[in-house]
C-alpha cells in the first residue's frame, strides 16, 4: 500500500493551500496519520498528526495557522494551511499507520508508510 499526497504549489505569503493524503488502494483503517515537512538542508520534522478517534497534535510553529482533518469515509487526511510564512517553505509529507485487509480477512498493519512528498513554496 502506498499513500499519495497532493496539493502543494507556489503561494504568496499569507495565502493558503490545502494538502491531501490518501492511500493508492483500499484500506481498512488509519490508525494514525501525520503530516511532516522538510526544507533544504533541514531534517523532517513533524507538523501534526491526527488519530483514530480524531484527536490532534500540532507543531508549536504551525498552531493556529495549520487544520489537519480528516474523511474517514475515503481514509484521507487533509492539512489546510493559512496564513503562510515564508519559512513554512518545505517538502510536505504524509506518513500513515495504517491497516489492510485480504480478501481472505486477513488484517495487515504498516505502521510507517510513507508518500511521496509534495512541494510547498511561500514566496512574493
Amino acid at each position: 500500500v502506498q499513500l499519495q499526497a497532493s496539493g502543494g504549489g507556489l503561494v504568496r505569503p499569507g495565502g493558503s493551500l490545502r494538502l491531501s493524503c490518501g492511500p493508492s488502494e483500499s484500506i481498512l483503517a488509519i490508525n494514525v496519520m501525520g503530516w511532516y515537512r522538510q526544507a533544504p538542508g533541514s531534517e523532517r520534522d513533524l507538523v501534526a498528526t491526527i488519530t483514530d478517534d480524531g484527536s490532534t497534535h500540532y507543531a508549536d510553529s504551525v498552531k493556529g495557522r495549520f487544520t489537519i482533518s480528516k474523511d474517514d469515509a475515503n481514509n484521507t487526511v487533509y492539512l489546510q494551511m493559512n496564513s503562510l510564512r515564508p519559512e513554512d517553505t518545505a517538502v510536505y509529507y504524509c506518513k500513515g499507520d495504517i491497516v489492510t485487509m485480504s480478501d481472505f480477512g486477513d488484517r495487515y498493519r504498516y505502521p510507517e508508510v510513507w508518500g511521496q512528498g509534495t512541494l510547498v513554496t511561500v514566496s512574493s
